[in-house]
């Protein structure tokens, strides 16, 4: 997840150095829902491995 995350956050970059503002805000988006779930997975691995 942190992978895509990365990925959607670079297009995202690079979208809004060319000007395209609905693809950056679309990706940056993608980018945001991508890190919150790979950090709720990461927590909830995290918890799960230890008890």
């Amino acid at each position: 997840m942190f992978k895509w995350a990365i990925i959607f956050a670079v297009i995202a970059l690079i979208a809004s150095f060319l000007g395209f503002g609905g693809v950056a805000g679309l990706s940056e988006n993608f980018a945001y829902i991508f890190l919150v779930i790979a950090v709720i997975l990461f927590i909830v691995g995290f918890i799960s491995r230890r008890t």
